[in-house]
């Protein structure tokens, strides 16, 4: 009876032990893994022939949705789509303030809308997800690749570059989306982030300047750009990783 009452005692702790690390909370976890779905607003910009340089007046209504998974302590992936309705160019990109020549020769308006489907990997500076910490934040870097597909047209009020004046035209290609950004978590579930990214592409056609009347209206040797900058909301979904079922090894309590 005495070696039955220790059998059954021993078999009492080990589920107890199996229960309490498939219930314990993930503070309390020795692993788990999180996962963050989001949703992000701010502003695309546009660089290239028309403006040569970064402004952020330049901003267009963006928006953006994002799903993050933790790989390590250090390292995230996150998928994303950015959406932008559309950069406008009517000579304010390359505005009297900057009074730049080549943007008032062509007197060229933009119209631009695009969607980007982006897969990027981050690298954070500190343990964002360690609970224990009583302000979780951290600053983090991002790199990856993207593909972008866009809609565009071009319109110039220079009589002599008439064919400058395209209807409107879709293209694909592919960018490299790079950048920094902060993490802020505003509870335990919900977390607040600004980001900034370029974009830098494989061509020269996002404008949609080509030659006219065999000038060079577009620099050949210098690629276009774009640039997406905001605020995003979050919602992480803490899964704790169990250890695997207890299986019976005969000869322990028989």
């Amino acid at each position: 009876m005495t070696l039955h009452k220790i059998k059954q005692a021993l078999l009492i702790c080990v589920t107890l032990q199996i229960g309490s690390a498939c219930f314990t909370t993930p503070a309390e976890a020795q692993s788990f893994v999180t996962s963050e779905i989001g949703v992000g607003l701010g502003g695309a910009n546009y660089k290239g022939e028309l403006a040569p340089n970064y402004r952020f007046l330049n901003n267009q209504p963006a928006i953006t949705l994002f799903y993050r998974r933790d790989l390590s302590r250090t390292f995230t992936a996150r998928g994303g789509v950015m959406l932008s309705h559309r950069i406008a160019d009517d000579n304010t990109i390359g505005d009297g303030v900057q009074d730049l020549p080549l943007p008032n020769y062509r007197q060229a308006e933009l119209r631009l809308s695009l969607a980007e489907v982006s897969a990027v990997m981050e690298y954070n500076f500190f343990d964002y997800y360690d609970l224990s910490q009583k302000v979780r934040i951290t600053p983090y870097f991002f790199a990856g690749i993207a593909g972008l597909i866009y809609n565009k047209k071009l319109t110039s009020d220079n009589p002599t570059l008439d064919e400058l004046n395209k209807p409107f035209d879709t293209d694909l290609t592919i960018s490299v989306p790079f950048g920094v950004g902060v993490k802020y978590a505003l509870t335990k579930n919900w977390n607040l982030g600004l980001e900034f990214g370029t974009r830098m592409l494989f061509n020269d056609n996002l404008d949609f300047l080509t030659e006219a009347d065999g000038k060079h209206v577009a620099n050949p040797y210098d690629k276009d750009w774009y640039f997406y900058n905001g605020i995003s909301i979050s919602y992480t979904i803490w899964t704790i990783k169990c250890p695997p079922p207890y299986k019976r090894q005969p000869g322990i309590l028989d």
